[in-house]
C-alpha cells in the first residue's frame, strides 16, 4: 500500500502535526507513504514541497482578484500530479487544501480518471460551501441548497461574488470521486450530511495530541509573569480576532476583579498594543514543551470561540490537568464533560465569568482533567486512519 497526504504544511500549524502524526505512524508500520506540501520548511524523509511563499501569496491575491478561491495554483498543481504519476498511491490522502496549494479542477480531475482512493479529512466545511471554511459566526444555511449572494463574499473575492458557480463547481468535481470523508467531530459529520456530500461515507475520527508532552508539567510561568498570587485566565490562539473570542476576553477583564489575570497567548504585536494592561499579552510559541508549562501553571482555560470544529487547544489544556470552560460552538462541547469542564451559551460572557466563580469555589480534580484527555491519545486516534486506510 501507498500513501500520499496532501496538506497546506508538515508538521507545522494543527493540520502539518496532524498529518505528520499519521505519517509517523505509516512509517512505523513500514508503509510507504509521504506528505506533499507548500508552506513553511519541514525535515523529513518523503516530505515534497510544491512552491514557496512567494508563489502562494501570487496565487491568493489571484484568487481574491478573480473571485476563483481554489482554482489557481496550476503549476504547482501539474507538478504533484506528474509526482503522484510517478508514485502511483492507492490512497490520497486530502487534508487543508485550500491554502492556495493546489487546483481543485486538476487534482480532482486526475484522481478520479485514475480512479484513486480518496480520504478527505475536513478540517472546516469549505469542502461543501462556496467559499467560507466556517459560517457559524454568520448563521448561514444557504450551503445546505446552493451558496449565492455570499455575505462573506468580500474576505475571498475584491470584485465578484462566485460563490454560486464555485459551489456548483465543487459539486461537480467532488461528486464522482471514490471519496471517503472524514471529521474530527460528530457536530461537523451532521453538517456533512446536510450538505452536497451526504450520501458519501463519513466517518469520525477525532483530533488527538501528543500526550507524552502535553501533560501536568512543573512550571515556574506565574513566578516569571509575577503573578503568583493571581487566578490564572488562559487563552491560547495562533489568530485573535472577534470569531476566536478576543472582544469576549476584553469584556471579561472589564468584570473581574485583581484577584484574577488573563494571559492570551498567540497575539501578535499590533493586537497586544490593543488590549487592556490587565491582559497579558504573549507571542506565539511553536516549542510544546513550553506550552504545556502555560497550560499546567494556569487555572483554568478559557475557549470562547465563536466557529470551531474541534479544538485541540481544549485537548492540550485538559491533558495538563487544567479544566476548560468553552462555548457552545462546533465540536467544542465534545471535548469536555462535566468531570473536567463547564459550556456555555455563545456569546454569554457573564455565563463565562459564573463559570469562572463556580471555579474557584469547587475546583475540578487534576486527574479528572487528564483522564478525560486520555480519550484523544494522538497514537490511538490515528491508527485509527491507518486501519482506514487499509480497509479500502
Amino acid at each position: 500500500m501507498k500513501v500520499v497526504q496532501i496538506n497546506a504544511t508538515a508538521n507545522v500549524g494543527s493540520t502539518g502535526k496532524i498529518a505528520y502524526s499519521i505519517k509517523t505512524l505509516l512509517d512505523k508500520k513500514g508503509i510507504e507513504n509521504y506528505i506533499f506540501y507548500s508552506l513553511g520548511d519541514s525535515e523529513g524523509e518523503k516530505l515534497l514541497k510544491f512552491g514557496n511563499k512567494a508563489y502562494i501569496k501570487l496565487q491568493a491575491l489571484k484568487s481574491r482578484v478573480f473571485g476563483n478561491f481554489g482554482f489557481n495554483s496550476k503549476s504547482i498543481t501539474k507538478k504533484m500530479l506528474k509526482k503522484l504519476d510517478e508514485i502511483s498511491p492507492d490512497i490520497v490522502h486530502l487534508h487543508n487544501i485550500h491554502s492556495h496549494n493546489v487546483n481543485l479542477k486538476l487534482l480532482f480531475k486526475f484522481l478520479n480518471e485514475r480512479k484513486v482512493k480518496v480520504v478527505w479529512t475536513f478540517h472546516d466545511c469549505w469542502a461543501f460551501t462556496g467559499y467560507c471554511p466556517h459560517y457559524d459566526y454568520i448563521k448561514c444555511d444557504k450551503w445546505q441548497s446552493d451558496c449565492k449572494t455570499c455575505e462573506l463574499r468580500k474576505s475571498f473575492s475584491f470584485f465578484s461574488d462566485n460563490s454560486e458557480k464555485l459551489f456548483k463547481l465543487k459539486k461537480e468535481l467532488i461528486l464522482p470521486l471514490d471519496l471517503t470523508v472524514v471529521t474530527p467531530s460528530v457536530w461537523l459529520k451532521n453538517q456533512v450530511e446536510k450538505s452536497f456530500l451526504k450520501d458519501k461515507k463519513t466517518v469520525v475520527i477525532n483530533n488527538g495530541i501528543d500526550l507524552s508532552v502535553f501533560k501536568p508539567t512543573p512550571s515556574d510561568f506565574k513566578k516569571k509573569c509575577g503573578i503568583e498570587d493571581k487566578f490564572l485566565i488562559l487563552g491560547v490562539s495562533y489568530i485573535w480576532d472577534d470569531k476566536k473570542g478576543l472582544c469576549d476576553f476584553i469584556k471579561l477583564s472589564e468584570s473581574l476583579d485583581d484577584r484574577f489575570k488573563i494571559v492570551l497567548v498567540g497575539v501578535d504585536k499590533k493586537t497586544a498594543k490593543s488590549l487592556p494592561k490587565n491582559i497579558l499579552a504573549l507571542k506565539k510559541t511553536n516549542s510544546k514543551n513550553e506550552l504545556a508549562k502555560v497550560y499546567s501553571a494556569a487555572d483554568v482555560f478559557v475557549n470562547p470561540t465563536k466557529e470551531d470544529t474541534f479544538p485541540t487547544v481544549n485537548i492540550e489544556a485538559l491533558s495538563c490537568g487544567t479544566p476548560v470552560i468553552t462555548y457552545k460552538t462546533g465540536g467544542s462541547t465534545e471535548i469536555v464533560d462535566d468531570t473536567c469542564g463547564i459550556a456555555v451559551d455563545k456569546g454569554n460572557v457573564s455565563g463565562i465569568k459564573d463559570a469562572i466563580l463556580s471555579l474557584v469555589s469547587n475546583p475540578k480534580d487534576i486527574s479528572d482533567c487528564v483522564k478525560r484527555a486520555e480519550n484523544f491519545d494522538e497514537n490511538e486516534k490515528f491508527l485509527k486512519y491507518v486501519d482506514l486506510y487499509q480497509s479500502l
